[in-house]
């Protein structure tokens, strides 16, 4: 349940010790958990009731929410955040399968399939029993141990050997690959199985692939020769309420190409009414290694005909023709087989593939198609799984080459702790698993559908007809997409891995922001309505796959968003960040009346015409049920960030009158922040001067955090012009000291990350319901800041607070929550803005210390 160096330092050293001694090429670095772990914290439970003392701020939108709540439900559809109907934990999941944006299956850490998100955006929490693997032994001809590599013992399949000893085996997690280890009770056998999916930084092809690679490596440690077969079992199924709708059939396949050895296997053919999808178990024919396969059982009955088959002479009876088409209430089943001789100390590998091709989407509530991008060089046709799997076998050693070349500097860094080299890779499992969708782009060119909204009915930029249109959800609870307050934490991972796709993604927002949607929608805060999308106003989220995400955009209704008060400037921020990365002043130039416009909103809400913006007595940013009035450090921040990011732009693009307009701004903005906000310690939560203004707020310094990673504050012994200067050093400073001292050390010793807020007497604030919480990603930014500030071991001790939490403590690998509570409670499973992690990446690296212009 932690790295190999935390295992071997707990009570069960030497059993572990003899049990990690086995397996084929498994590293050091990565998440390691033996099977039969029990995490320490098992009752943890989702969204804690509000305290009576913050039910005053509550009342009117829990009333309100319940009935737009029922009205969803009596219509049939699916509320955007479902609060009453909330993800359980299940202390299962590992790394999942499949590249960017083409769908998923998670594959938990006992071996289960056990999450799947093939639909876009939409997941389901299905265990199919029949998707297993399982060992065949046989010695001098006869059968002599088979077995189901899982530890469930399940009510289906009874004829299937169950119940595998999870004492004998380990999961070791380094996304995007992982390896379990199973060693055969009294057989002197070592399976290890290594999987392995095309997530390739700055690739923009094969990372696209619906595909992942199982490498079985067999060790016969005995003194006799044995038959080794492997059985992979899949159920004709995509995770959906269709699977038992009728008209699925599977058949089996063979690909012969020049150049690579011959692929044999069975489809899959699913029916889905919108999305018909094909999937793709294969094997590639290698010397010693004879394929069979079975297209047809029953994963709902007993199971017997092909376990019998199996056991008889270590392979399936391999039909040629296509099974009939499934009726109305069938369930229905294939597998592939591979069996070779393993003489003793022998070792041998054999390769399976897991491909699946849905090429075409339509979103629930839309009536249009997408293309998945991997169309592009597969076909749209619903044929290419074949293809993908012969491609993937094909591939993957190359993938495995990329992907130890770029992870090896960093799992090499011995001045990296061992737990933050593992949380890094294993965080963006979010980028295949966070009902990601990449698709093709419609050059609209001119054309015009009366149902369009306006930023559709421009010409499509260049840079999303190269690269595609690319989004990921707000969470898996939280079902919009690119949701922007979050993205500005998490879109460190794409400027730095992907930064085409995180190019694409500011192109989707800017074509929103000078136009207007005003049809009607909820309110659910204050009641009453408002228009779905303001002009000059950056959107909340790029929509909902409930209903036609990129063309109805704010799918969120609890606020009105378009006066909250840090997403224009959070677009500032990252226009800035994404233009440090790639130097393209093209980008620039076109991002730059979008921000010009978001900024002339902005200054509204300087109400007192001080130059600094002020919050509207409302939770109206990022912390949405946290009220925050007046001047405050968390908006006042990002407003001075965003301001000095503007008269960089200016400077950049020539524009001089705008750079001295913006810089006169910031100075006056600058003077306020500091005499109604700096208190001689640290900046006040905000002024409004009543009993929680002077809380100490973990996430307060995030405008600066911007800053320094963009190059934009001076480094020691730098000279830059004082008037372009922010926030005083020794202010920022003394700020984040008080953070970790206060809302990280004095909470449980800094063992769970920052609480969101801190009195100045070493409590927590109870002001809101966010107020107490540990926010995941808002820590990870956090520790990144500290890390730019010089404070490296401050930063690596606030971050290792969520490791502990979410990898140790209480089993949320693979679903790392937006919260959770000193209580055992938790908010929002499988969320976005923990790849913020990869801006500690950025600041360890040093990225802040470069310079775009000699200002």
């Amino acid at each position: 349940m932690g790295t190999r160096q935390e295992l071997l330092s707990g009570p069960d050293v030497r059993k572990l010790e003899k049990l990690f001694q086995h397996g084929s090429g498994v590293p050091d670095q990565g998440w390691r958990i033996p099977l039969d772990h029990v995490f320490p914290r098992r009752g943890m439970k989702p969204n804690a009731k509000p305290r009576f003392k913050q039910l005053k701020d509550l009342y009117g939108v829990f009333y309100r929410y319940f009935f737009w709540w029922m009205k969803k439900k009596t219509g049939h559809k699916r509320p955007f955040i479902d609060a009453l109907n909330p993800v359980q934990l299940q202390q299962i999941y590992g790394v999942p399968l499949g590249g960017l944006g083409c769908g998923s299956i998670c594959r938990g850490w006992k071996g289960d399939f056990c999450r799947w998100a093939l639909l876009p955006g939409i997941y389901s929490y299905d265990i199919k029993m029949a998707n297993q693997f399982t060992v065949c032994v046989r010695r001098r001809g006869q059968t002599t141990y088979q077995q189901v590599l899982s530890t469930r013992h399940p009510s289906c399949l009874t004829e299937w050997n169950w119940s595998y000893s999870p004492s004998h085996a380990y999961y070791h997690a380094l996304y995007p690959r992982a390896w379990t280890v199973y060693e055969l009770p009294g057989q002197n056998i070592t399976l290890t199985c290594r999987q392995v999916s095309p997530v390739l930084p700055h690739d923009y092809k094969d990372s696209s692939i619906p595909a992942a690679v199982f490498v079985w490596t067999a060790e016969n440690h005995g003194k006799e020769e044995v038959d080794i077969s492997l059985m992979f079992t899949f159920q004709n199924s995509i995770g959906a309420d269709t699977d038992l709708s009728g008209g699925h059939w599977n058949e089996p396949f063979s690909v012969n190409e020049e150049g690579v050895d011959p692929v044999s296997g069975i489809l899959l053919h699913h029916q889905h009414k919108t999305m018909p999808c094909t999937i793709a178990l294969g094997i590639p024919h290698k010397e010693g290694i004879r394929v069979t396969g079975s297209t047809s059982f029953n994963p709902a009955g007993s199971g017997k005909e092909i376990w019998r088959d199996l056991m008889y002479d270590g392979e399936l009876g391999s039909p040629e023709a296509p099974t009939n088409k499934t009726v109305k209430g069938e369930a229905l089943a294939g597998a592939v087989c591979a069996s070779f001789k393993l003489p003793s100390g022998g070792k041998q590998d054999t390769d399976f593939v897991l491909s699946w091709d849905m090429p075409v989407i339509k979103f629930v509530g839309s009536c249009r198609t997408y293309k998945r991008w991997y169309t592009g060089w597969f076909g749209d046709d619903g044929t290419a799984a074949p293809k993908l799997a012969a491609y993937a076998l094909s591939h993957y050693p190359e993938w495995e080459s990329t992907i130890e070349e770029w992870q090896r500097p960093i799992l090499d860094n011995q001045s990296y702790p061992e737990w933050y080299r593992s949380a890094l890779f294993n965080e963006l499992y979010f980028m295949s698993d966070g009902g990601t969708i990449w698709l093709v782009a419609e050059d609209n060119d001119g054309h015009v559908e009366n149902n369009l909204p306006p930023w559709l009915r421009e010409k499509t930029p260049a840079h999303i007809m190269e690269y595609g249109r690319f989004g990921y959800l707000e969470g898996h609870e939280y079902r919009m997409y690119n949701t922007y307050d979050v993205h500005h934490y998490a879109s460190f991972a794409l400027a730095m891995l992907w930064p085409q796709l995180e190019y694409s993604i500011q192109y989707d927002y800017a074509l929103t922001i000078l136009e207007e949607d005003r049809s009607w929608q909820p309110e659910l805060w204050h009641g009453g309505w408002m228009h779905r999308k303001a002009i000059n106003s950056v959107p909340h989220d790029l929509g909902d796959p409930y209903d036609e995400p990129f063309v109805h955009v704010n799918a969120y209704v609890m606020h009105d968003t378009s006066d909250w008060r840090d997403l224009n400037l959070k677009f500032v921020l990252q226009i800035f960040r994404d233009y440090f990365v790639g130097r393209d002043k093209g980008f620039l130039a076109f991002m730059w009346p979008r921000a010009q416009a978001v900024m002339t909103k902005a200054r509204t809400w300087d109400t007192d015409q001080d130059g600094m913006i002020d919050n509207s007595g409302a939770a109206d940013q990022t912390y949405d049920a946290w009220i925050v009035t007046g001047a405050s450090a968390y908006c006042g921040g990002l407003w001075l960030a965003a301001l000095r990011c503007m008269v960089e732009i200016a400077n950049i693009l020539g524009k001089e009158e705008e750079e001295q307009h913006y810089l006169a701004v910031m100075q006056r903005a600058k003077t306020a922040y500091e005499e109604k906000l700096w208190n001689g310690e640290y900046y006040n939560y905000d002024c409004s001067g009543r009993s929680y203004s002077n809380s100490i707020m973990a996430g307060a310094g995030s405008g600066h955090w911007y800053l320094r990673a963009c190059g934009l504050v001076p480094e020691d012994n730098e000279v830059m012009d004082s008037d372009r200067e922010v926030l005083p050093l020794d202010h920022v400073t003394s700020s984040l000291r008080k953070v970790y001292d206060f809302n990280v050390m004095q909470f449980h010793q800094g063992t769970m990350g920052a609480v969101n807020g801190m009195r100045p007497n070493g409590k927590k604030d109870l002001t809101s319901m966010q107020s107490e919480e540990v926010w995941t990603g808002i820590t990870y930014a956090l520790a990144a800041s500290m890390i730019q500030e010089g404070m490296v071991d401050e930063g690596f001790q606030t971050a290792y607070g969520v490791y502990n939490m979410c990898y140790l403590q209480c089993g949320f690998a693979f679903q790392t929550p937006e919260a959770y509570l000193e209580r055992d409670f938790f908010r929002s499973l499988g969320y976005m803005r923990p790849l913020a992690i990869w801006a500690m990446q950025w600041a360890l690296e040093g990225r802040h210390r470069a310079r775009v212009t000699s200002s």
